[in-house]
């Protein structure tokens, strides 16, 4: 029986070792770059992968911008990191312009960060705490999964015991 609780719980331990992303640099729509442990320095990161032409990013788009505005005096980043190509980045940066997005915008034109966090669809959303754990992911986008992105987020400041205040 012991065993098989030592065994159970290094399995735990090793899946969950699994979950890290390595850090990595991301060139910015400013020009400008960032690492991703950078950012989690702050707290946790909501890493999203989007691109101009599918229409679910762009309604998580705005979910995500309202989670930045909330969180970010908390810690907490946005960082949607868009994957199209170098001849549409005048569309990437027109759309982020005209809606008005706060959160840090990402490219990743030959997908190569994409691939590094294994996000296969569009939008793919993963949640970072500090440590550079995975503690969400999720793709594709659904009307109502914006509500499970935000409980997970409710739940890690509960967790750390943080003051924060909640959104609904």
């Amino acid at each position: 029986m012991m065993k098989r609780l030592l065994f159970f719980i290094f399995l735990l331990s090793f899946l969950k070792g699994q979950e890290k992303l390595p850090d990595m640099s991301v060139k910015l729509l400013n020009g400008k770059a960032t690492n991703l442990y950078e950012l989690l320095e702050n707290g946790p990161v909501i890493i999203d992968f989007w691109a101009t032409w599918c229409s679910p990013c762009k309604k998580l788009m705005k979910h995500l911008d309202k989670f930045h505005k909330h969180f970010n005096e908390y810690g907490l980043n946005v960082l949607a990191v868009s994957t199209d190509t170098p001849r549409s980045m005048g569309k990437v940066k027109s759309f982020i312009r005209s809606n008005k997005y706060d959160f840090l915008v990402g490219l990743d034109p030959n997908q190569q960060v994409m691939k590094k966090c294994k996000a296969e669809i569009m939008p793919t959303t993963i949640i970072l705490d500090p440590g550079g754990n995975v503690i969400y992911r999720h793709q594709g986008y659904y009307p109502g999964d914006e509500e499970k992105i935000l409980k997970i987020i409710h739940e890690y400041y509960d967790n750390q015991g943080i003051d924060y205040k909640k959104l609904s």
